[in-house]
């Protein structure tokens, strides 16, 4: 029984017997010298020194010197020393004895005792006599009373515990205050999830409300010596941004045994750049049990290459019962090319529900070709809300032509931020004529860093612009970039080559060749034949015709009709006929209509030239 004394009435005279471990420091020169004068007062009769110095040896855990003083006390009619008789003699081993003494003493207005005798009576499943005394001891505000009154209602789901919890809680209860604060917090989580339209505003509102004053509760509980409280508090700091101040909770939860805190801590540490320092706390949670912290030091171990290190730790994270433990072997066997053993773990991890492993078992199915076998893999990775396989489950659908099958899941995808499906669904909606919605769903593909989707988000933006007369073009609406333009260059920064060349082509338009010419050098040196091509006409222009005839023969070797037909003519003006009739028989071949006819007629008159 953890409850001796009366706090309420009796602290003042030193008859509070507190459980151990939370006794006060105390002078013990001044200690001896008050037990030496209580001892004197008892031995002359005084009643209330008898209870003193019972409590006294009591706290001390002298239990013989305690007894007589005590009986002594309560005979004379003292509550304290009855309150004190019956702790005694409960941890003595004569429970029904010490719960009469509780019971004298909790009708004499023993609000500790009341306390005592309803724990007493719950223990043995007596609860309407456990509600009775504790509701008793709670009314006198006794918070431990208060506490245990409200344990007792939650487990009955009465809804008149919030109440005494909150009351133990300002009484000082620490359990109390994290449990008030744990409620607030729950409830503010399920009234931000819930959160929707006008009556979302306002649960988003009250969510807030709640989750400040939970912050206060964890402090308080924190404050007096609460390690969950402390760990919780680091949490919610920690999302809030104020670093320093969770890591300094943190680390009071961690030197207090709390391995979360530890595991925690070391995350903080590591995003500060300390990893060494984030190794020790990771260690420390781990060897606790801490399954997380062990997978943090495998990966650790796994980023600096001792392989056999990272997986022992990510072995004792599944033995902590971790399932990334098993996906992280997984992993860890699949970049060393044990693919069975991978599968092996994949699974193990997949069966557990671990949806990302389930996507990679389904990757490395399919890498061997088992389509049938990866199918289902990545359907249920979906539905537990992997991002990643319900994408790729519409690449698979889409493989084997099943489009629309393919779009829902890409739709899947890109609801919930996936920049890949975003786009898959923007060229879709492109397809069916649906220009607004493609454009939104390119909008976020683009805007989360897809240059396929910069591109042609700016492509669908520039067939919208209006066509401008030349007598309209001046300087002023040359200069001016519009968002077209302004995500071709996004685009093109990413090195999407026909963005490039498309940017290329902007700036030539506005007359700034030295930025036409950087972007088309960049697309051609990349491989883009259009780029090579119109790198070609604008050194021309510039009268590096040799240098052009270059880019021109890149472009041709990769297929661009146009450019042979130019080295056609540049040969051709050069007087080197058959090499300017082999480019023209290139051009004819490669297209297209329109460059054949032309191909066709210089080769012809190059062949009189030289026949003749």
């Amino acid at each position: 029984m953890n409850v001796m004394g009366d706090k309420a009435t009796l602290f003042e005279t030193g008859r509070f017997v507190q459980p151990s471990g939370e006794e006060p420091t105390r002078d013990e020169a001044a200690e001896a010298a008050e037990e030496a004068r209580h001892r004197l007062q008892a031995e002359a009769g005084d009643v209330e020194s008898m209870s003193v110095l019972g409590a006294m040896l009591l706290r001390r855990g002298d239990l013989d010197g305690a007894e007589p003083l005590l009986r002594a006390a309560t005979a004379a009619g003292d509550r304290a020393a009855a309150n004190n008789l019956g702790v005694l003699l409960h941890q003595r081993g004569y429970p029904e004895e010490a719960a009469g003494w509780w019971r004298i003493a909790a009708v004499a207005g023993s609000a500790a005792a009341a306390h005592a005798l309803g724990r007493y009576h719950r223990e043995r499943g007596d609860e309407p006599a456990a509600e009775y005394w504790l509701r008793q001891s709670a009314e006198q505000g006794h918070a431990l009373g208060a506490y245990a009154l409200a344990d007792l209602l939650e487990h009955r789901g009465d809804p008149g515990a919030g109440r005494w919890m909150r009351a133990a809680a300002e009484r000082g209860h620490r359990e109390a205050a994290y449990r008030l604060a744990r409620a607030l917090d729950r409830r503010a989580t399920g009234a931000e999830g819930e959160a929707g339209g006008d009556n979302g505003v306002a649960a988003g509102a009250e969510a807030e409300t709640e989750t400040e004053e939970a912050e206060q509760w964890y402090r308080q509980a924190a404050a007096r010596g609460h390690r969950r409280a402390a760990l919780h508090l680091g949490a919610i700091l920690e999302k809030r941004g104020a670093l320093k101040e969770a890591g300094r909770w943190y680390l009071t939860s961690a030197k207090d045994g709390e391995a979360r805190a530890a595991c925690a801590l070391g995350f903080l540490l590591r995003d500060a750049g300390d990893t060494e320092s984030a190794a020790v706390w990771w260690l420390r949670a781990a060897q606790d049990g801490d399954g997380n912290a062990a997978n943090a030091l495998g990966a650790l171990h796994a980023e600096r290459g001792e392989t056999q290190t990272a997986e022992r730790w990510y072995r004792a994270a599944l033995d902590a019962g971790d399932d990334n433990g098993a996906y992280n072997l997984g992993l860890l066997c699949a970049e060393q090319g044990r693919t069975p053993q991978a599968e092996q773990w994949y699974r193990r991890a997949a069966y557990a529900g671990h949806r990302e492993a389930a996507n990679a078992l389904a990757i490395l199915l399919l890498q061997v070709g088992d389509t049938s076998g990866a199918e289902p893999w990545f359907s249920k990775a979906a539905e537990a809300g992997s991002v990643d396989a319900a994408f790729n489950l519409g690449i698979l659908y889409a493989g084997r032509g099943e489009d629309r099958v393919a779009l829902r899941c890409y739709e899947q995808a890109a609801a919930a931020g996936h920049t890949e499906a975003a786009l898959q669904v923007g060229i879709a909606r492109l397809r069916e004529g649906d220009e607004a919605a493609a454009e939104r769903h390119l909008r976020c593909a683009a805007g989360g860093g897809s240059a396929e989707a910069a591109y042609r988000l700016a492509a669908v933006l520039d067939a919208r612009r209006p066509a401008v007369s030349e007598h309209e073009l001046g300087e002023s609406s040359l200069n001016v970039k519009t968002e077209c333009e302004e995500w071709y260059e996004r685009a093109a920064s990413q090195g999407h080559r026909r963005a490039q060349v498309r940017v290329g082509m902007l700036a030539a338009a506005r007359g700034d060749v030295v930025e036409a010419a950087r972007w088309y050098r960049a697309a051609a040196e990349a491989g883009s034949r259009n780029g090579a091509f119109n790198l070609g006409l604008l050194l021309a222009r510039e009268g590096s015709e040799p240098e052009a005839a270059v880019w021109w023969e890149r472009a041709a070797d990769a297929g661009h009709g146009r450019a042979a037909l130019r080295l056609a003519l540049v040969y051709a003006r050069r007087g080197e006929l058959a090499v300017g009739q082999q480019w023209a028989d290139r051009a004819v071949a490669l297209g297209p209509a329109e460059v054949t006819e032309r191909a066709e007629r210089l080769r012809d008159a190059l062949r009189e030239e030289l026949s003749a």
